[in-house]
C-alpha cells in the first residue's frame, strides 16, 4: 500500500468513505421463519467458505496489551505494542478502564435487535446513507451476502449524528452509546499517544493529525446458522479507518484474522477490547504497521453481537 492519504479523505455525507448499500432481507427474520435452510444467496463460493482448503490455525493467539502498563510508561509493554502492530496488525487490550460501560453497551445493542422487525425498519438505511439498520456494502443484486444484520451510527462528534436512525423506544440506548463513546475516546487517546511515540513523534501527534476525529459504530447481530460451513458472518476485508476497536461477546469465538496465510481465531478475553490497525495508520506509518484482512464466522448454537467502532480522521485530512 502506498503512503498517499488522498484515498482516505472522508466527507460529511459519507464519513467512512463507503458507498451506500442496497436493501436486503433481515437475516434475523430469515432464521426466525426457517432455521434449517440457508438461502442460496448466502452460500459462499467453495473457495470462500470458512472450512475450505485454507489453513485455519488454532494454536496461535494475538498479543494481549495491558493498557494500564502502557499509560504508566512501561517499556516492555510498549515494545509488545510495536511488535503487535508490525507483525499482527491486531491486539487485545486489558485494564483499559472502560469495564463498567461494557455490559450496558452490550445490553443496548441486544435490546435493539430484540425489537420487532417493523420497529427496526423505522431506522432502515436510506439509499444515500451509511447510517441506519440493514446490511453493509451490498452493491448488486447478484452479490453473495453475509450472515448478519447491522445498525450503523455516527456517535462523535454529535454534529455528525443523524437522529432519525437512533432508536427512541429503547430506554437508556442513547446514554449507553454516549458513555461508551466517552470511555473509548480515552482509550483511543492512550493508544494514539503510544503509537506516536513508537513512530518517533510527540505523544499528541496522531490525535492532532486526525483533525476533527469521528467515531462510527457498527453494531452487528449474527444469528445462528444451521450450516456455518457454508456462510460467513462478515466476508474478508480490511478497515479503512485509522484504528478499529471491537467489543464482542466473551463466550463465542467468531473473529478470524489472516496471519501468514492462515486464518487465526481471536479467542475472546473477558472485558478486553480487540484493536486493529486500519488502512489510514498503515499509510501514515509508511507500511510499518499492518492493516490486516479479517472476517467473522458463524455458529449453530448461539447468536452473537459485536460492536466495531471505527476511528475516522476529519474530512480535511489529506
Amino acid at each position: 500500500m502506498g503512503t498517499e492519504l488522498d484515498n482516505y479523505s472522508v466527507h460529511e455525507d459519507n464519513p467512512l468513505g463507503y458507498g451506500s448499500s442496497l436493501p436486503v432481507p433481515s437475516v434475523q427474520e430469515i432464521v426466525r421463519n426457517d432455521a434449517h435452510n440457508v438461502p442460496e444467496r448466502y452460500i459462499k463460493n467453495v473457495e470462500d467458505r470458512p472450512l475450505s482448503s485454507e489453513k485455519c490455525s488454532v494454536s496461535l493467539d494475538i498479543p494481549i496489551i495491558d493498557l494500564s502498563l502502557l499509560t504508566n510508561g512501561d517499556e516492555d509493554e510498549l515494545r509488545k505494542l510495536d511488535f503487535a502492530c508490525k507483525d499482527w496488525g491486531f491486539f487485545q487490550i486489558i485494564n483499559h478502564g472502560a469495564d463498567e460501560v461494557l455490559p450496558k453497551m452490550k445490553a443496548a445493542v441486544a435490546a435493539f435487535f430484540e425489537l420487532p422487525l417493523c420497529e427496526k425498519k423505522k431506522y432502515a438505511m436510506a439509499a444515500n446513507d451509511v447510517q441506519g439498520y440493514g446490511q453493509g456494502y451490498v452493491v448488486s443484486d447478484e452479490q453473495k451476502l453475509d450472515w448478519n444484520d447491522l445498525l450503523f451510527l455516527m456517535t462523535i462528534p454529535s454534529s455528525f449524528r443523524n437522529m432519525k436512525y437512533w432508536p427512541n423506544s429503547i430506554p437508556g440506548f442513547m446514554e449507553a452509546l454516549d458513555e461508551y463513546s466517552v470511555e473509548l475516546q480515552k482509550v483511543i487517546d492512550d493508544i494514539f499517544s503510544n503509537l506516536s511515540l513508537l513512530m518517533g513523534m510527540e505523544g499528541g501527534f496522531l490525535k492532532e493529525l486526525h483533525g476533527v476525529m469521528k467515531l462510527g459504530m457498527r453494531m452487528n447481530y449474527y444469528p445462528t446458522c444451521s450450516r456455518p460451513d457454508l456462510v460467513l458472518g462478515v466476508s474478508p476485508h480490511s478497515d479503512c479507518s485509522s484504528i478499529t476497536l471491537l467489543l464482542q461477546d466473551d463466550d463465542i469465538t467468531a473473529l478470524q484474522i489472516k496471519h501468514k496465510e492462515a486464518w487465526i481465531p481471536v479467542k475472546p478475553v473477558p472485558n478486553a477490547l480487540v484493536v486493529n490497525i486500519g488502512d489510514v495508520v498503515e499509510a501514515w506509518s509508511n507500511g510499518l504497521y499492518k492493516s490486516i484482512e479479517h472476517r467473522a464466522v458463524t455458529n449453530e448454537k448461539k447468536p452473537r453481537i459485536s460492536v466495531a467502532t471505527f476511528v475516522i480522521p476529519g474530512e480535511d485530512v489529506e
